[in-house]
């Protein structure tokens, strides 16, 4: 029987297939894709809980996801399970104290579902500024730490800034 293992969102444990199931038909391509599959878009709700993170575009500060939209996965073996592409040194993944994942994995947001409709990979590029943000493939990803997530959508640090709300107290006006 065929091993097959994934990350999924916590609202789609349907999209987990084998790899038999996912050929190059387009009949393995994901259509039509429930609305509950979509994390909220974070521009669509008034306000961030307090206790989240805010990721926005670092180039237009459009808002993409909320910390709790990210997928925790874990950490692979490094620079070993890059071997097939001939790494010799150690250093250029996990070196100078650098974190190992250079990308947030995320389940999908409703600002992706038109870029996800009828592929089974791609690049997610900002809704606003049209600038990569990413990829995404149904099939999944290798994680720069060396880890596989199925199926990736899978977000640059270095092109989100991450945005802290800072916890307001209850002001009082001096009294005369």
């Amino acid at each position: 029987m065929e091993e097959q293992s994934c990350l999924l969102p916590r609202n789609a444990v349907w999209l987990c297939r084998s790899d038999s199931q996912l050929g190059t038909d387009s009949s393995a391509e994901p259509q039509d894709l429930p609305r509950e599959v979509f994390a909220v878009d974070p521009t669509n709700t008034c306000q961030t809980p307090s206790t989240e993170v805010l990721y926005r575009c670092r180039k237009c500060r459009r808002a993409l996801f909320r910390s709790s939209s990210i997928l925790s996965h874990v950490e692979g073996s490094g620079p070993t399970a890059f071997a097939h592409k001939r790494i010799t040194d150690s250093m250029q993944l996990c070196g100078n104290g650098h974190e190992k994942c250079t990308s947030y994995f995320i389940e999908p947001v409703q600002w992706m579902e038109p870029a996800l409709l009828g592929v089974l990979e791609g690049q997610l590029l900002c809704p606003k500024c049209r600038s990569k943000l990413g990829s995404f493939s149904w099939r999944g990803e290798q994680c720069s730490c060396g880890c596989w997530v199925t199926p990736a959508f899978q977000i640059h640090k270095s092109r989100v800034d991450e945005v802290r709300t800072l916890p307001v107290g209850n002001f009082q006006t001096a009294k005369p």
